[in-house]
């Protein structure tokens, strides 16, 4: 174990490849406030009339739920479709559904055997611009992620973050959780199979694996799992706390944080090169975001609106050197993303509860994050348009994980 610098520390992120950490100064530092600023492409998903009709309710209801968490897509109400369904089957009028302002059609038909999907764009007439057909092998739902991830990538070129999981920490009286879930909120379970406090999940870099600590054997130790649940192994037990475990990108180390000295420390398990640590630091007063190379060096703060910021995360953007955290003012608890090398800030949330603990996407498109005493949420990372819950209760600790 190699240690990296020693501070108060809260939790700790592994940036992907290498992050030129530069001062920023107060002045000319600004946190806009998200608008919708682009126009979002009209798409419909009409429910197929034929096969499986209990297939294609479900496949109409995910699917119009992906397009629209996704920002990029605004899927229009069914109730104003002009086309007849049946007699359209697997192919478009194009101009009824032109007339209904649909930019793209979204047609499928799903059997005992398999699903096949299209996609239409209106001005291109009744040849499909994208076809898939997927055999009927697990979940229809997770066919449907996969085939949104497929029109996702169309249309911006960039992977979508259908069928990800996110794990967070469920609160109870006397005890916590472990919890990992669909995106979207579906299919949720229980990691952690104990009665005891269990906090801060971590996602491996290929989703097969969570990280997290829990008192079950009376002191805060790390454990890592796997990401389906089962008997967990005891990766870090030092005296005192082992906690806030962050992942290397290539999944062989792992930064915790160590109090076995007294003072908590941050420690690399089997260091790595060329990434850099986000960090909560109260060196300079109120906690701040500070950054310094997993190898060590001189952190640098990069957090300066404000006195309390707390719980950083790298955004996966590829070129991108985006931070997102908890920020509070007045007395409120907001989640912000702070760009590194441009010093711009976009405020996530603002005037809508207590917000905490912010996780990129796998795309780094959308946020997940905590509402205190509601539930887990996602909302655009760009600042646009509102968040949505995906999953109510008491919760924290939010890791979002990768796309399969």
């Amino acid at each position: 174990m190699l240690p990296v610098h020693r501070q108060q520390v809260a939790l700790i992120a592994f940036a992907i490849g290498v992050l030129a950490a530069r001062s920023s100064h107060a002045d000319g530092t600004t946190i806009s406030v998200g608008v919708n600023q682009k126009g979002a492409y009209p798409i419909a998903v009409p429910e197929s009339p034929e096969g499986d009709t209990a297939a294609a309710k479900e496949i109409a209801a995910v699917a119009s739920n992906d397009l629209t968490l996704s920002s990029s897509f605004k899927v229009i109400d069914p109730k104003s479709f002009l086309a007849d369904l049946k007699s359209e089957s697997l192919t478009i009028e194009p101009q009824k559904w032109s007339d209904v302002g649909a930019y793209g059609v979204m047609k499928y038909k799903a059997t005992s055997d398999s699903v096949e999907f299209r996609l239409y764009e209106v001005s291109k007439g009744t040849t499909s611009v994208l076809t898939k057909i997927y055999p009927r092998k697990g979940e229809v739902r997770q066919l449907t992620h996969k085939w949104c991830n497929e029109v996702v990538k169309y249309y911006t070129n960039e992977a979508g973050f259908f069928g990800s999981k996110i794990a967070f920490t469920a609160k109870a009286k006397g005890s916590s959780a472990i919890y990992a879930m669909d995106f979207d909120g579906a299919n949720a379970y229980s990691v952690s199979n104990n009665s005891s406090v269990n906090i801060l999940p971590a996602f491996s870099p290929s989703g097969g694996e969570i990280a997290y600590t829990s008192f079950m054997r009376n002191n805060p130790d790390l454990y890592v799992t796997g990401a389906g649940g089962g008997r967990p192994r005891k990766v870090s037990s030092q005296r005192g706390m082992n906690t806030g475990a962050a992942w290397s990108p290539d999944g062989k180390q792992i930064a915790v944080t160590l109090s076995k000295d007294g003072n908590p420390e941050i420690y690399v398990i089997s260091a790595s090169d060329g990434s850099t640590i986000a960090f909560v630091s109260d060196r300079a007063g109120g906690p701040q975001i500070f950054v310094v190379s997993a190898s060590g060096g001189t952190p640098t703060q990069v957090s300066f609106n404000g006195s309390y910021n707390t719980t950083p995360t790298w955004s996966p953007a590829k070129g991108k050197h985006v931070l997102a955290y908890t920020t509070r003012a007045g007395g409120n608890y907001d989640i912000v993303t702070l760009d590194i090398d441009t010093k711009a800030m976009v405020r996530i949330t603002q005037n809508a509860g207590q917000n905490e603990e912010p996780s990129f996407s796998p795309n780094g498109k959308a946020i997940a994050f905590a509402r205190s005493g509601q539930g887990v949420f996602i909302a655009n990372a760009d600042g646009t348009g509102g968040a949505t819950k995906v999953w109510s209760g008491s919760a924290t600790g939010i890791d979002w994980g990768p796309t399969p």
